[in-house]
């Protein structure tokens, strides 16, 4: 059956995607389609504070994103042999923590020691956060993206525990989205199923979906990556079939073929 990912695609553009590939081996054709659109900014600002690693308690990435924005300043500034002569072992003597995997490979890439890569969402992160944080520690340091959820800086806040964000990439919506769906519904049909990784990603498809799909809307089996996906899938009034255990490809694909039988 035919299932439609509405996500980013992998970082190395050569591999294939995990989530195709495990829809494709529970027998589905998966099509990727990118949502979301990426501008960094305030690089140089960034680039001053990853580089004075005693300012701060540790590191917070809760996006593949954000860790692509340090290897920009790395690379942009020719700092690499400084970051990994001395800054990077700085920081692994504090706290780096990540949300989700594919974010805890991309932290590895860099040299650096991820921890909570098992949490899934910002809400549960923010627990561990707490229960191993001082309240007196430097702030810890959260570069983000301009749409991020208030979930992880406010729970610290109300216990306590220091926190300095900065944004360093803003989100928009993919400049070929409207035209890349149309395209897939007039060449593919209404799939089978619909899976949405993001928040953004049902704020800015939903209505071309439904438009779309027409009559069939109702025969689709919506997927969500995760709780916070699913919630905001359930407040536009889509029907959720299924959601992922845990945010990875084997889990959402495994979900999305129940739900199939």
């Amino acid at each position: 059956m035919h299932v439609l990912l509405l996500k980013e695609p992998r970082d190395e553009e050569s591999a294939p995607d995990p989530y195709m590939k495990e829809l494709e081996s529970h027998g589905h054709k998966a099509t990727l389609i990118p949502v979301l659109s990426f501008k960094f900014v305030s690089l140089n600002t960034f680039s001053d504070k990853l580089f004075q690693p005693e300012k701060h308690g540790g590191l917070i990435f809760t996006s593949p994103r954000a860790v692509e924005a340090v290897k920009m300043c790395l690379d942009m500034g020719g700092r690499r042999e400084e970051w990994n002569k001395s800054i990077k072992d700085k920081w692994n003597s504090k706290s780096i923590y990540v949300v989700g995997k594919a974010t805890a490979a991309l932290v590895q890439s860099l040299g650096l020691k991820p921890l909570g890569e098992d949490t899934g969402t910002a809400d549960v992160l923010s627990r561990l956060i707490i229960e191993r944080e001082d309240t007196d520690i430097p702030p810890l340091f959260f570069p983000c993206g301009s749409i991020k959820r208030e979930v992880l800086p406010t729970a610290l806040r109300e216990n306590g525990v220091p926190l300095e964000t900065l944004t360093v990439y803003q989100t928009a919506e993919h400049p070929d989205l409207e035209k890349n769906l149309k395209n897939y519904f007039t060449e593919q049909g209404t799939p089978a199923s619909i899976a949405f990784f993001s928040p953004s990603g049902v704020k800015f498809c939903l209505e071309a979906v439904r438009r779309l799909s027409g009559d069939q809307l109702n025969e689709i089996k919506f997927a969500a990556i995760g709780p916070t996906t699913r919630d905001a899938m359930a407040a536009e009034g889509l029907c959720v079939s299924c959601t992922a255990e845990k945010p990875t490809a084997e889990h959402l694909a495994a979900a999305i073929a129940t739900a199939l039988q």
